[in-house]
This record gives structure tokens, C-alpha cells and sequence, in this order.
């Protein structure tokens, strides 16, 4: 079961043509693609547009979750109708099976929020602020982990903006993980299970981590990994000693 995935794409009025060229070829390689959200370069429907255009008539689904750039201008709303007007699934804290030729693939997909992780994380106290800060990071992890327990299928992947993981935010700046994602989210993937987590966000992050329950997680931001998408191998057959999840291979 092969799955394309990459984040952080950044469309823009002038991207026309900048990606199609490497979708067209993306079957020969995976079965599906996911974007881990930043669909837009400013959050305007317009841009959206011009995206739908690239992912307009592919001949396999493609997947995603929007990203703090598609919240912007507050056309978020829009832009999902933009996209799903050219058959793109948009998740916001829903769950969707799909029938591959390999088998039955379930996605969760939210966009997550920050908060931080151990030893330098929110907390729900003080300001009325910093409540909301981190009860939206709550609220976020809940419908994961809601979304992922809903899954019935061969494999699961949670589709993600914000990283659960402080691994994959390595080689950004210390003083701004918080902002970057939070352990909620991992919390909520290791009690619902899964067997793939990927983001984006982290432009200047880190490619490979995982959850403390053993889940691989991946930044598939395109600045980060430098090519159109990063392809996955979920293998159904895991070895004796491997985790209890899938066992992943990537290239």
C-alpha cells in the first residue's frame, strides 16, 4: 500500500503548472495522495482555485487538511468548497475509507494546533487567553482521536498540519516549538492507534520521529523534504519483533 503525501505547498496566483507535472507521474508510485495542509500562500480562495485547477481530474484521490495560512483571511470555509469542487477531500476532523487496489486505507484528518511538549508545554490557566490557546489544541487532539477510533480499515493514517512530536521539529527554533504542535496530539494518536502519522508546518524541521507509543511520524513539508512528495510503504505482514502497528518503509 503506497501513499504520497507532502505538505506546505504555498499556492499562489503564479503556481499554475508547478506541481501537475509531477502528479501525472505519481501513480507509477503511490495509490493516493495527502497534503498535510498550507494549501495557499495567504489563505485566499483564490489561490485555492488555482490549486484546484492543478488537482482537477487525477486518476487516484487525493486527500487533505488545510493549514494556519489557509486560516489567514478567514476564507477557510471557501477555500474547502474551492477544493472539493475539484474532488479533493477535505477532512477537518472527519475520518474517510478508502478502497485501494491493496486494501482498505482509513484517514483521520485535522489540522492540529500548538501548546508545546513535555517540560515546555501550555497549560489551561491564567489568562482567559491562554485557556482558549490550549483548549483549542484539546479540542483538536479529541476530534483525532474521535476520527481515528471511527476507522475501520487495513491501515490508518493520521493527516495532520501541526506535529504531534518535537522529533520532526528539530532544526527549528527551540523558542518557537510550542507554536509548532503538541504532545495532545500524540496522546490522542497512541490511544486510538495508527499506523502512519504526517505533517507539515516545520519548514526547517526534521523528516522522521515518532510517538512515544511507537507510531512513525513524518514532516512531509515540501521545503523541508525538496521534491513534490515524500512516497510511503504500509506493509501488512510486520515481522515478529516489530511494533504492534504496521511496520513503515519509506523512500
Amino acid at each position: 500500500m503506497r501513499i504520497a503525501a507532502v505538505g506546505d505547498i504555498h499556492f499562489a496566483p503564479d503556481s499554475s503548472g508547478r506541481l501537475r507535472p509531477h502528479l501525472e507521474a505519481l501513480p507509477e508510485q503511490a495509490e493516493a495522495l495527502l497534503i498535510a495542509g498550507d494549501l495557499t500562500k495567504t489563505g485566499e480562495a483564490t489561490e485555492a482555485a488555482v490549486l484546484g485547477e492543478e488537482l482537477r481530474n487525477l486518476p487516484y484521490p487525493v486527500i487533505a487538511v488545510l493549514g494556519n495560512h489557509d486560516w489567514h483571511r478567514g476564507q477557510e470555509k471557501a477555500i474547502r468548497t474551492v477544493l472539493e469542487q475539484s474532488d479533493v477531500i477535505v477532512l477537518d476532523g472527519e475520518n474517510i475509507t478508502l478502497d485501494l487496489p491493496s486494501g482498505r486505507l482509513g484517514i483521520a484528518g485535522c489540522k492540529g494546533f500548538g501548546g508545546g511538549f513535555a517540560g515546555a508545554c501550555a497549560t489551561e490557566f491564567g489568562e482567559p487567553e491562554m485557556k482558549m490557546f490550549v483548549g483549542r489544541t484539546r479540542r483538536e487532539s479529541a476530534r483525532l482521536e474521535e476520527s481515528l477510533s471511527g476507522l475501520d480499515a487495513d491501515a490508518r493514517i493520521a493527516l495532520l498540519h501541526y506535529s504531534p512530536v518535537q522529533a520532526t521539529l528539530m532544526g527549528e527554533r527551540l523558542e518557537i516549538h510550542a507554536f509548532l504542535g503538541s504532545y495532545l496530539l500524540a496522546e490522542a494518536i497512541d490511544r486510538a492507534g495508527c499506523d502512519l502519522v504526517v505533517h507539515g508546518h516545520a519548514h526547517n524541521g526534521s523528516e522522521n520521529g515518532q510517538t512515544a507509543g511507537g507510531v512513525p511520524v513524518h514532516n512531509v513539508a515540501m521545503p523541508l523534504i525538496r521534491r513534490a512528495f515524500r512516497v510511503f510503504d504500509l506493509l501488512q505482514e510486520a515481522p515478529a519483533e516489530a511494533p504492534l502497528h504496521s511496520v513503515l518503509a519509506s523512500r
